[in-house]
């Protein structure tokens, strides 16, 4: 589980928005939960503890969908690659004998990479309406 620390910005029914320190691995992240800021990280979160507005709260969010995300949106487009260019090469180019089979491997392996970013975009809209896979508020913070 990945903890953070923020303080709840404002909620709307079951889910609260909570703004945390941004962090340097927050530069290269592409899971899309958070809206960045100067120095800090806007993430909606369920709103278990019951926190209001102003408190201090902690944020848990599971590893395991984290991790499962970032292998899915990076791999997919590097497997989309490599087998759009095969399938360009062995397969696609039977069908157009004169045109070189290197550039049918190219368009092909070009194409079926751009489609797994649609792909991608897809699931990342089913993802974000998934309660398993959102950040919860464990806990309000008392000082």
């Amino acid at each position: 589980m990945a903890e953070e620390t923020g303080i709840v910005k404002s909620i709307q029914g079951a889910i609260a928005k909570v703004s945390v320190p941004k962090k340097s691995a927050c530069e290269g992240c592409t899971l899309g939960t958070c809206k960045p800021d100067d120095k800090a990280m806007e993430i909606e979160a369920f709103n278990r503890a019951g926190a209001e507005v102003g408190q201090k709260v902690r944020v848990t969010m599971n590893a395991y969908t984290y991790t499962k995300g970032a292998l899915f949106i990076y791999g997919l487009p590097a497997i989309a690659l490599v087998i759009g260019a095969v399938l360009g090469r062995e397969v696609i180019s039977g069908f157009f004998p004169a045109t070189d089979s290197d550039i049918l491997s190219a368009v092909c392996g070009f194409s079926f990479f751009g489609l797994s970013f649609l792909i991608i975009r897809i699931w990342a809209g089913s993802v974000d309406k998934r309660p398993e896979t959102k950040p919860v508020i464990e806990e309000i913070i008392k000082h």
